[in-house]
């Protein structure tokens, strides 16, 4: 963690410690953060899952952050943040680092507040989120590959110009302001027995833990991160913020890899555990959202749904945060075409024919006497280097799991094909 980062945020958290902070932060913080945001957030009410219940063996509710104005929980700690700048703090304009859903938070405040603001964001973002950041009216800096490049970006741009740098997670009352979305769940469901939460920086999962444990210190909170980027499991592991050598993950907005000294401190204090979830669990809960409920959500967002499964309890009412929902056509198309491949849903392969008419209407039977429809055919000869006679046939079949597959294998080995599995 670098220096900067280790520091308090400016005003009037400056002089204080990690200690004294948390000691002396209560459930009135967040009371003062509900009232600061009444009628500027919107309150999103809980859905229940029939799917999501069957498959926990839980009641499971979704709380849908992605239908949030600027489609994420990020616009609650910005906003409560910004708007209790000083006239004089608000003068020398802000800036922010994040890969997409607080620097939206912060430009949609920001416009509100009437503030000038630079947003840092690493240049592998999705074109979407930038462009929603754009279109705000705030000025966007790309700069490197990951959260901490772009957050180094913004430590420089603060130190040339004088900016108020609004960390996305490293500060209290941005993570005061995220508590508010746990308020909202126990004000609803008061008989929640568990709230799952993502984690990036912390900022979100502090907040929410904070809430949670005060209104009702008998209901577990469980954060959730990408197997790729555990900056917040690998810091419980070692007692103290540590940062991880590199993070790859689709869930980008949780490809963070140093968790705040402040958050770190607030879930280790609060939260009852961490799962940790694979790229596959991430890209399958996505799949399930959109099928199911018919809600979009990106990478991080279904974290909280990932990790379903991995609960250590069964029949108790369960609150899992979708956090967020910004993400381009072609990312969500890449990670479902994935998600489908994975759940055996498609299904590829290739197969050497004698070059003599009939063959192909040979494997055109099998597959529909095992009801897997053909989706695309590549019928290639100079993909057999062994023999002037054979071809090379590229089949790729609808499924429906992996039994069917092992059932199109089986039934084309029966035939005499020996055939190849692409995907």
């Amino acid at each position: 963690m670098t220096e900067a980062e280790e520091k308090m945020p400016e005003g009037q958290n400056a002089a204080r410690t990690v200690e004294e902070i948390i000691a002396n932060t209560n459930i009135a913080d967040i009371y003062r953060a509900c009232k600061q945001l009444d009628g500027v957030v919107r309150r999103t009410k809980l859905i229940e899952s029939e799917y999501f219940s069957e498959l926990a063996e839980n009641t499971v509710l979704i709380k849908p952050e992605n239908l949030q104005k600027t489609g994420s929980f990020k616009l609650r700690g910005a906003y409560n943040r910004i708007s209790q700048l000083t006239k004089e703090q608000k003068d020398k304009g802000i800036i922010t680092a994040s890969a997409g859903n607080h620097a939206q938070g912060v430009a949609y405040a920001a416009r509100e507040l009437g503030v000038h603001a630079v947003i840092c964001m690493p240049a592998t973002t999705p074109i979407l989120k930038v462009e929603a950041t754009r279109a705000y009216g705030v000025e966007v800096v790309l700069h490197g590959d990951t959260f901490d490049d772009a957050a180094a970006k913004a430590q420089e741009l603060t130190a040339e110009h004088g900016y108020i740098y609004i960390h996305p997670f490293n500060d209290l009352e941005v993570l005061l302001g995220q508590g508010t979305t746990a308020m909202e769940i126990v004000d609803e469901c008061k008989d929640a027995d568990c709230i799952l939460v993502p984690i990036g920086g912390g900022g979100f999962a502090s907040g929410v833990a904070l809430a949670t444990k005060s209104l009702n210190p008998n209901i577990f909170v469980y954060g959730v991160e990408p197997e790729g980027a555990p900056c917040m499991d690998a810091s419980f592991k070692a007692g103290k913020a540590v940062s991880l050598e590199s993070v790859d993950t689709v869930a980008d907005g949780c490809a963070v890899k140093t968790p705040g000294n402040l958050t770190f401190a607030f879930c280790r204090k609060y939260l009852d555990g961490i799962i940790t979830v694979s790229e596959m669990e991430i890209m399958s809960a996505l799949l399930s959202l959109i099928e199911k409920h018919k809600l979009i959500a990106e990478g991080a967002g279904v974290l909280s749904l990932a990790a379903l499964t991995k609960l250590p309890f069964k029949h108790k009412k369960v609150v899992a945060i979708v956090s967020g929902g910004n993400i381009d056509i072609s990312t969500i198309s890449a990670l479902i075409d994935k998600a489908i491949i994975a759940r055996g849903r498609e299904f590829c392969f290739s197969v050497p024919l004698p070059d003599k008419p009939g063959q192909l209407l040979a494997i055109a039977s099998i597959l529909a006497r095992l009801n897997a429809n053909v989706i695309h055919l590549d019928h290639n000869q100079a993909m057999v280097t062994d023999s002037f006679k054979k071809v090379m046939l590229g089949v790729t079949v609808e499924t429906n799991g992996p039994e069917h597959i092992q059932r199109i294998v089986e039934a084309m080995k029966a035939e005499g094909y020996d055939i190849t599995k692409v995907y």
